[in-house]
């Protein structure tokens, strides 16, 4: 079995698209995968069909049913918020115990390949006192943190490094996801952050690429992650 945890420099950077387009690849290789995204915000009940969790379902080839998504997203929210706010507005909050348990237990029961698919990006609360960035600390698995080509990208993509380096976790690389009508190309994003990254694998995704997954890109994403 190996694991990693998706992550983001922020919220709709590519997460999602990412974790399921890597279910797709490992799938297409014949190798056992399995996602979860324990925690969702802006989940609207009476259209849960096009949720994040449904477009991981599709991937898995599951059944797209609000059973299948209570299993793999447990703690669910309506607000577009933050996990802390948009649980304050509903009176309720991610028991955090609970939520390492989850991820654990899927990880001691699932072969293959397992993701897990974080909530915005790495310093998002998840409840009064800890955020994503405590979550991933102690899983302790490898993070693939993905980022973009959007304006401001490269200062967050580089913070965001520094913060995981602090805390002792393993980068398994940086996807850069190639934003919609960006400024910099995904060139000049990938010739940059590689001069900064050090000795971290930076991968970058465009968007021509988005539904190959036969393309060298996410052939190399998935054996950074060990999916083949």
């Amino acid at each position: 079995m190996s694991a990693v945890f998706v992550t983001a420099t922020g919220t709709d950077i590519g997460k999602t698209f990412v974790t399921a387009a890597l279910i797709r690849q490992a799938r297409g290789h014949g190798h056992a995968v399995h996602a979860i995204k324990p925690v969702v915000t802006g989940f609207d009940q009476a259209d849960w069909a096009s949720s994040d969790p449904a477009v991981l379902l599709a991937a898995l080839a599951r059944s797209i049913t609000l059973h299948e998504v209570e299993g793999i997203s447990p703690w669910r929210f309506k607000a577009p918020l933050s996990p802390d706010m948009a649980g304050r507005r509903e009176g309720r909050a991610i028991a955090f115990a609970q939520l390492i348990e989850f991820c654990r237990d899927t990880l001691r029961t699932h072969p293959g390949l397992v993701l897990i698919e974080g909530i915005g990006g790495i310093m998002v609360p998840l409840d009064e006192h800890r955020t994503v960035l405590d979550w991933m600390s102690v899983l302790r698995i490898p993070v693939l943190l993905v980022t973009g080509t959007y304006v401001g990208t490269i200062s967050h993509t580089l913070t965001a490094l520094e913060v995981l380096a602090r805390r002792n976790l393993d980068i398994a690389a940086v996807v850069v996801n190639q934003s919609e009508q960006s400024a910099a190309s995904l060139e000049e994003t990938l010739a940059t952050l590689k001069r900064f990254a050090d000795c971290i694998e930076v991968i970058g995704v465009a968007r021509l690429a988005a539904g190959n997954f036969e393309h060298p890109a996410w052939t190399r994403i998935a054996a950074v992650v060990g999916g083949q």
